[in-house]
């Protein structure tokens, strides 16, 4: 009997976090872009870390740490309400509406309308999340 990968909910979170962090690295690179040379690698990473114009890139940032320390924890299995909580707050945060008027959402909209990458890995994202979408 073959099993579809995708039921495993450890292979679902890090499909999640593999086409997040698609995602993130096209916002970055797109915020990069219009911050200009950052210099050395580690001078990229204070950017990020501390720049203001990349604050609002911290929230998907934050969203990859938890993943990430969850997918590290072998002591405890992934279940199926993990991925869930994490597929919803993902959603959540790139919810695209009137309702969400924050900076984050703002930039974001920017970015989707100035990137084909960030548009594209959008788009990736929200189809791996439909996939694992309870059945309605």
């Amino acid at each position: 009997m073959i099993t579809d990968p995708l039921s495993d909910p450890r292979t679902q979170l890090k499909s999640i976090s593999s086409a997040l962090r698609k995602l993130h690295k096209a916002l970055v690179d797109l915020e990069t872009e219009r911050f200009g040379n950052p210099g050395s690698p580690f001078e990229h990473l204070q950017l990020l870390t501390t720049h203001p114009q990349f604050a609002w890139l911290r929230q998907i940032s934050e969203i990859l740490v938890e993943i990430d320390e969850r997918l590290d924890d072998k002591e405890n299995p992934v279940e199926a309400a993990t991925v869930e909580n994490y597929r919803k707050a993902t959603e959540s945060q790139l919810a695209l509406g009137p309702e969400n008027g924050s900076e984050f959402h703002y930039k974001y909209l920017n970015a989707l309308q100035e990137s084909t990458q960030v548009a594209m890995a959008h788009g990736e994202l929200r189809h791996r999340l439909s996939q694992l979408a309870p059945a309605a």
